[in-house]
């Protein structure tokens, strides 16, 4: 597949982060200064808005582009997000202040070695500040995909990669609550350059979201139902 490249690499004036937003104001501000700081205010942010509080306004006060929404779940937003900007490299994050924005330079750096997706690898470090049943959830969706595909993943269903452009756009997303799996399974078997970066992962801040009972078979399900898909469209041998 064609790329699109520059002879002298993507700075993060080619890149936009984005993110789904949903009552996240304890957290957006200082999520937002991160990036502006790592970046040298160079990198467009996009969020994609349903909250009640003060999270769009913050946001926009740190100079995001805010698209407000009515809530319609994380991949709906997610979605969204990855679909508005036009720079050639997206990069997802949450806004809870669990990931390391000081890793975008790694992000971008291995887009630039020729990657189509970085996939941030929460549990390589051991993700003690996770919740232990988010831990052990984790590293289960990790393995059900990893048997489902025949290659061996770390973590299906992390908030942060890097992205070319291209990617999101020549993949249709079906998927809501599970789309964080989605994002890494079908790019890696329809056979583009996927990498697993390790990762730190801080405490949450703010309330989560996703109940983790009803969540996760959402989730287990997606993986299911995606590689299902995806190995359905592999040609058989004649």
């Amino acid at each position: 597949m064609q790329r699109e490249s520059r002879d002298d690499g993507f700075t993060f004036e080619d890149v936009s982060v984005v993110m789904g937003t949903y009552n996240e104001e304890a957290a957006v501000g200082s999520v937002l200064s991160d990036i502006e700081r790592v970046t040298d205010g160079k990198a467009e942010v996009v969020c994609v808005d349903g909250s009640s509080d003060r999270t769009p306004e913050i946001a926009e006060e740190h100079g995001a582009r805010v698209i407000r929404q009515r809530p319609r779940g994380y991949g709906v937003a997610v979605t969204a997000a990855l679909l508005a900007p036009d720079r050639p490299v997206v990069v997802t994050t949450d806004c809870d202040g669990t990931y390391p924005m000081e890793q975008l330079p790694e992000f971008l750096s291995l887009i630039n070695e020729g990657y189509d997706v970085v996939s941030g690898d929460r549990l390589y470090h051991g993700a003690a500040e996770m919740p232990t049943v988010n831990r052990w959830g984790n590293r289960a969706f990790a393995a059900l995909a990893s048997v489902l595909m025949g290659r061996r993943v770390h973590d299906t269903t992390t908030g942060m990669r890097a992205y070319r452009r291209d990617v999101i756009e020549e993949i249709e997303w079906t998927e809501n609550t599970g789309l964080s799996a989605e994002l890494l399974i079908r790019p890696l078997m329809r056979g583009y350059r996927v990498r697993e970066l390790p990762i730190d992962y801080d405490e949450r801040l703010g309330e989560t979201k996703l109940d983790p009972l009803s969540g996760g078979a959402e989730i287990a399900k997606s993986i299911v139902k995606v590689c299902l898909d995806e190995r359905s469209l592999i040609p058989r041998p004649v």
